[in-house]
């Protein structure tokens, strides 16, 4: 199995990525979200990658944290769930709100999700409920629950003030992890320039 992926970025698709590594040009299925995060042609890039097998082909899907890969497990072992709903609902949601409507069996908000209607929804909420457990929401890697919450808040006001979600995205690329709200926002009004 190949577990992560480090190589120079050699293309950028709509929903994938192709990552050079010795020479070799390897297509990893990723969320929007994480491909707007992935950079640029030529640069450095380390995505962690799970393999499926199919009859016809090998396909690898990649995240770029363990959060997005763990998620994407869980949702995968949901029967009539596939990758392809997986990588949608990583898109539309960050890995700790989508566990959020999980737990609550917000089955509205997993509706949310291209592809996926209220029976699907309901199967996500109700066959994933009891995976998670007592987590309100899967933290990033180190980052407190209150350093999270600014985070969200953060980019509900990047949002509000007009930005798109990738634009909020990019902002926070970087920032500081403990951050709270407020420096949170000045860090990425100053990287939009505003």
């Amino acid at each position: 199995m190949i577990s992560f992926l480090r190589g120079t970025i050699a293309a950028l698709f709509v929903d994938s990525v192709v990552i050079e590594v010795g020479g070799i040009g390897y297509r990893v299925s990723m969320s929007g979200k994480s491909l707007s995060r992935l950079g640029h042609v030529g640069e450095e890039v380390k995505v962690l990658t799970r393999l499926q097998v199919r009859d016809d082909a090998l396909v690898l899907y990649g995240f770029l944290n363990h959060d997005e890969e763990k998620l994407f497990a869980k949702l995968t072992s949901v029967s009539s769930v596939g990758p392809k709903v997986a990588l949608s609902a990583l898109s539309t949601y960050e890995p700790e709100a989508l566990v959020s409507a999980i737990v609550s069996q917000d089955v509205g908000a997993i509706q949310q999700i291209p592809g996926v209607g209220k029976k699907m929804a309901s199967r996500i909420a109700l066959e994933l409920k009891e995976s998670f457990g007592s987590e309100a929401q899967i933290a990033l890697p180190g980052i407190s629950t209150q350093a999270a919450n600014a985070r969200k808040g953060t980019v509900e006001a990047l949002l509000s003030m007009g930005f798109t979600s990738e634009e909020t995205d990019l902002a926070l690329k970087g920032a500081p992890e403990e951050a709270n709200e407020t420096i949170l926002l000045q860090y990425a009004l100053k990287r939009l320039g505003k």
